[in-house]
């Protein structure tokens, strides 16, 4: 089987252009506008808080909206992505709208040493005030202890780790048929193998056609999550679940309002997102909970 990583990286790349012409991304708007936030961001401020003066960085940040968005809030970002395509893009979003905010193009389970050789051990271990990671990322990645890892190895004692994503219950979910129903088809745990896709299109409006559709990814469970992160060294402060997501993750049987998608009938049935906020223990306590 062909390296995952390459895969996927495949299929992301060709879908940059796509991303950037979008009205879902908005990107002209950020330029327009000086005070112009991503949806995905907007949503996160209430429970984000002020990240004004911190330093932070966004793990799998594609073409940076939600990066830049985070440096108009007054924070320093650094964006990490394994999409040179993504990276360039967000490159030139940052340079062209004045952000404070690079990029650095490395594999997630990677980005602390990549950071090192970029930054030096200030930015690469342990330097950052917030790690943020953006809804739709943790099912590219096979292992999530790993991931939590690397999330504490970003983060000085009593940083803080903030996450939305897709409910690992949304992805068990087969598309619905005619009859609206929703049916658990997938796996709700983490698995050793990939679910491999091979699906065209992509999430945003485009009419653009695309060759590499296959895709290999991963759900996991909320409480493996929190497992990880916990045995990582961070105490985990927060976590809510949402009715909603940024996108049409069922098409049919979903109503969309202010940017946010909701089963029409009856949304609270489901967990479509959730929250998740977590700090790291001081050094002397990774050992307990």
């Amino acid at each position: 089987m062909a390296d995952y990583r390459d895969v996927n990286r495949a299929n992301w790349d060709e879908r940059v252009p796509a991303h950037l012409a979008s009205p879902e991304y908005s990107v002209s708007q950020f330029y327009a506008d000086p005070g112009f936030l991503s949806g995905v961001v907007r949503f996160d401020t209430a429970l984000l808080g002020s990240v004004a003066g911190l330093r932070g960085v966004h793990l799998q940040c594609h073409i940076g909206t939600d990066t830049v968005s985070l440096a108009r809030l007054g924070a320093s970002m650094t964006g990490l992505d394994f999409s040179g395509p993504a990276i360039a893009a967000a490159r030139e979003l940052a340079a062209g709208t004045g952000a404070d905010a690079s990029f650095v193009q490395s594999d997630v389970y990677d980005v602390v040493e990549a950071l090192g050789a970029v930054h030096g051990d200030v930015l690469g271990a342990g330097g950052f005030d917030f790690v943020y990671t953006g809804i739709g990322a943790l099912g590219w990645l096979p292992d999530v202890r790993r991931w939590a890892r690397v999330v504490a190895g970003l983060l000085r004692p009593g940083g803080r780790l903030f996450i939305r994503e897709g409910h690992p219950m949304l992805w068990t979910l087969a598309d619905p048929g005619d009859d609206g129903l929703l049916v658990v088809r997938y796996p709700y745990f983490e698995q050793a193998e990939p679910q491999v896709w091979d699906e065209g299109g992509t999430y945003v409006t485009t009419d653009a056609v695309f060759e590499h559709n296959v895709t290999h990814e991963w759900n996991h469970g909320l409480g493996e999550i929190v497992t990880a992160l916990l045995d990582a060294g961070l105490t985990v402060t927060g976590l809510a679940e949402h009715d909603s997501v940024p996108w049409n993750a069922l098409p049919g049987v979903m109503t969309e309002s202010d940017g946010e998608w909701r089963l029409t009938d009856n949304p609270a049935r489901l967990p479509c997102s959730y929250t998740l906020q977590a700090v790291r223990r001081p050094l002397g306590r990774l050992g307990s909970r």
